[in-house]
Parts: structure tokens; sequence; C-alpha cells
């Protein structure tokens, strides 16, 4: 029987596959399903600062007492925090698989106070799901990326716990700029995750939100990047997100290098079960290929290691449609 066990930031995980940060991963009933379902972790849904101030200032508006915004903010921001603070104990009392929190903070010294709260509350771990969308067109790419160093470099300061970063593909040379984080005390990365994105409706002439789930061929992003940061740096741990709808596609990241794999969309679309097909498949095609452990062929097509390092460089659209005619 193949051994699917794995150490994720010295966090001993009985399967690669982790429930990834969604509102699923809200509810204990729903954890223990997923735990049941054979997952190594689950991330708990992420507390965001943005929505507590969002929650805030309607209540504001509401009282009409401009007097009292200080006693609101400060009341909302304690509510939610007490309450995910709730769930990682439920989670911790309950389940046996490492509970990871995750946050999203506006403001720096939130990221920190958010983390140091939710180390004391129990958590195993702590994702920073972080994405600064650069506005200013007067900034530089250093400066959006200094953001990001500061909150893990302000955050590992203050926790002892590991700290995994959470991020977007949006960067100017991914490699040099994950490599920092690394210096600046990150110790994994979560590739890629997912927010707001707009879409037109044409007959209404508006502006509104796209679907959030992920699609298969998103998967192709996250293993170009995978296979690319695990083959330039062995020691990297990645935790690999989006496009995640198959124990096909959790083997292919395996390969690529990456040291576990987030699953979101697919519970949705599948439901909880779809992880557990997962496990299943991976667990089979490990024995089908005489592999005994996740180590035996992780990172066996990462970059350093294929023949032909161009399939994960370039898109090479000429030799491609060249072979077809």
């Amino acid at each position: 029987m193949a051994n699917l066990k794995v150490n994720l930031v010295g966090l001993e995980l009985k399967s690669p596959i982790i429930a990834g940060s969604c509102g699923l991963t809200s509810d204990i009933v729903k954890l223990q399903e997923m735990e049941r379902c054979g997952v190594g972790a689950v991330v708990l849904k992420s507390v965001f600062e943005e929505q507590i101030m969002q929650e805030a200032s309607q209540s504001i508006s509401d009282a009409g007492y401009p007097e009292e915004e200080d006693y609101v903010r400060n009341y909302v921001r304690a509510h939610t925090l007490n309450q995910y603070i709730g769930l990682i104990k439920a989670a911790k009392s309950t389940l046996k698989i490492p509970v990871i929190a995750s946050i999203n903070c506006v403001r720096d010294g939130e990221w920190v106070d958010f983390a140091c709260q939710l180390e004391n509350a129990g958590a195993d771990a702590i994702e920073l799901n972080a994405f600064i969308l650069p506005l200013d067109e007067f900034a530089e790419s250093t400066d959006v990326e200094n953001m990001y160093f500061n909150i893990v470099k302000h955050v590992k300061s203050q926790i002892k716990i590991p700290v995994i970063m959470k991020l977007s593909h949006y960067f100017t040379n991914l490699p040099a700029f994950i490599s920092k984080l690394k210096a600046y005390g990150a110790d994994a990365v979560t590739l890629f995750n997912r927010f707001y994105e707009p879409d037109i409706n044409i007959e209404n002439e508006t502006v509104g939100a796209a679907s959030v789930f992920s699609m298969p061929t998103d998967l192709r992003t996250t293993l170009r990047w995978t296979g690319i940061l695990a083959g330039k740096d062995p020691l990297l741990q990645i935790s690999a997100s989006t496009g995640v709808h198959s124990g096909e596609a959790v083997v292919k990241l395996l390969l690529a290098g990456a040291t576990t794999v987030q699953v979101c969309s697919e519970m949705y679309e599948s439901g909880i079960s779809s992880l557990a097909v997962m496990n299943r498949f991976l667990s089979s095609w490990m024995v089908d290929k005489s592999y005994q452990t996740i180590e035996d062929f992780r990172r066996k097509l990462s970059y350093a290691e294929v023949d032909n390092a161009s399939r994960y460089e370039r898109a090479q659209f000429m030799k491609y449609f060249s072979s077809r005619e």
C-alpha cells in the first residue's frame, strides 16, 4: 500500500492533499468530513480585515452617531476575531490533522496582531493570503514587492509557528521574489491565490463579478511555476493551488515538485467526497508505478530534472503548430 505521508513546514501530513481556504472550511461538520476523506490538513477560511472594515462602516452609517465610530470598529473587529478564534479552537479539539489559519489584511500592524491572536488560539501554522493590487502608476515594482517582504518580516518577528505566504503569479521575477520571501522568513509558499475578478454584462452595461471558481485549464499556470520554482530551489516547499480538479492534477503537481496540493473549487462542484476520490487515485497511481512514498517521485519532472526545460520556459507556438500541419 502506498505511503502518502509528507512533511510541510515541520507538520506531519497523512496525505499531500489539503482542503484549501474557502467557505466550506469555516464549518466544523464539513471539516470533519474532509478529515474522513483523507486530507492531510485544512486551511480555514480567511479572515479579512477589509470585510471587518466594511461591516463596521455599514454599522456606523446605520447608527448615525459619528462619536461612536471607534467603538463600533473595535467591536466588529473583536467580534469577528473571537468567532475565528472559536473556529480554530473547535477545529483543534475535533480534528487530528493540522489546522492552518488564514488571514488577509490591509494595514501592516493588523497582519501582526491577527497572526499573534491566531497563534495563541492554537493554529498549527498561518497562511498569509496576500494580494496587493498595484494601482499607483508612479510606484516601482520594488515598492510593491517590499510591501510583501515587510508583511512576512514583521509577522515572523512576532510568532513562532510556521508562516506560509499565499501569492498570485503577477510578479516581474517570481523566482527572485520568492527567494527573498524565504530570506525574510517565509517557511513555504502557496501558488496561487484567487481573488475577486470583474466581468461585464453587455446587456445591462454593468460591471459585476466573474465566477470565483477555478477551471481545470487554470492548472497550467500553477503547473508551470511549480515546476520552475521547485527546479530552481529543491528546498522550497510549495503548496500548489488553483486548477486542481482531479487526482491526475494532484499527481502532475507532485511530479513538478509541489510538497502539497490544495483543493477548493472541486469541493464545491463535486462535493467534499471528491477529496477521497483524489486520494484513491493518487494511491492507486503510486502502486501501479511501484512508488512507495511521495518522495520517490516528487520533483521527478521539475524544471531541473526534465531533458527539455524549454517546455516550462516558453509557449513555443511556432513549433507546436508547425508539428500539427
